[in-house]
């Protein structure tokens, strides 16, 4: 196979696949475009991970357009993405710059993520909207779980909100670390008054392992790695791994990281199968990923 330069007759309605003959990362993402169309082919089972970050950036509204079109069928993440999807239906973010005066911006109660910024009235709003939620779990259940407390989220907030669709189309958010986010900060305080309510990451292990027990085949669609990540190559070990997976990080396998673990060594594992369909796209998800999407949403 030769190189194929992209002209300008391919920037004309672009949608990625003219990516695939470009070499280097480029080449990953047509790769990465070509195997997640195979997985709609087949109507395998689709997870989608990825970590908190990426909702607080502009990735959100992508994600979301993947809820609202019912392009995936199971989403694992961390807790914070539970925390930005809710204020952000809401509440804007602002833009920043990476090398900002830290110090200056908490003595102005502004939060930064990499060049993104979170005042602190942001984190006030959902200090009151969550007390409305736990107010309505512990009604019903004093023992609820992360895929309840998504749900009614999904519930309260506007069609911006990926959690919104997730709750309408029936799309199961599993959140195993729920706890490590702004959420499980007001679980705490909420504990103060009702001692008796809880969250039981447990619960929604059953549901999970089902999703992946009872699938002709599953394909993943991973951004970044963490907690959100393992718990789906993991679930998916129950079934002899991933029929097709594509990753997309910016971490390097070089110190033995989950994040930086490619696709090739879930597979010494059984959480991708050795005849799997795979890729490993170094790249920064904000920029790989409407790049992937754009052949499918576009």
């Amino acid at each position: 196979m030769t190189i194929r330069d992209i002209n300008a007759e391919d920037l004309k309605g672009f949608d990625g696949t003219a990516l695939a003959d470009c070499g280097f990362q480029a080449t990953n993402i047509g790769k990465a475009i070509d195997i997640i169309s195979n997985m709609k082919k087949e109507k395998s089972t689709v997870f989608l991970t990825f970590t908190s970050n990426m909702i607080a950036s502009g990735l959100r509204g992508i994600v979301t357009e993947m809820c609202k079109r019912k392009f995936v069928d199971v989403i694992i993440t961390a807790g914070g993405s539970l925390d930005h999807d809710l204020i952000k239906s809401a509440k804007p973010y602002e833009l920043g710059d990476f090398m900002m005066d830290d110090a200056a911006l908490h003595k102005k109660g502004v939060n930064r993520i990499g060049n993104i910024l979170v005042p602190n009235d942001r984190y006030e709003y959902l200090e009151g909207f969550m007390k409305e939620v736990y107010d309505e779990l512990y009604t019903s259940d004093k023992m609820t779980c992360p895929s309840a407390i998504a749900r009614k989220i999904g519930e309260k907030t506007k069609s911006d909100s990926f959690l919104h669709w997730c709750t309408k189309n029936r799309i199961p958010v599993f959140c195993p670390g729920i706890t490590d986010s702004a959420i499980g900060l007001q679980t705490y305080f909420y504990k103060q008054r009702r001692k008796d309510f809880g969250i039981d990451v447990t619960k929604d292990m059953n549901g999970l392992a089902q999703l992946s027990l009872n699938a002709d085949s599953t394909g993943g669609i991973i951004l970044g790695g963490g907690i959100s990540k393992h718990h789906a190559i993991g679930v998916n070990l129950l079934r002899g791994g991933f029929d097709y997976a594509v990753y997309v990080t910016t971490s390097s396998p070089w110190d033995g990281s989950l994040s930086g673990a490619r696709t090739n060594e879930g597979i010494s594992w059984g959480k991708i199968k050795e005849k799997a369909n795979h890729v490993t796209v170094d790249a920064d998800a904000t920029i790989a990923l409407p790049l992937i999407m754009s052949k499918f949403l576009g």
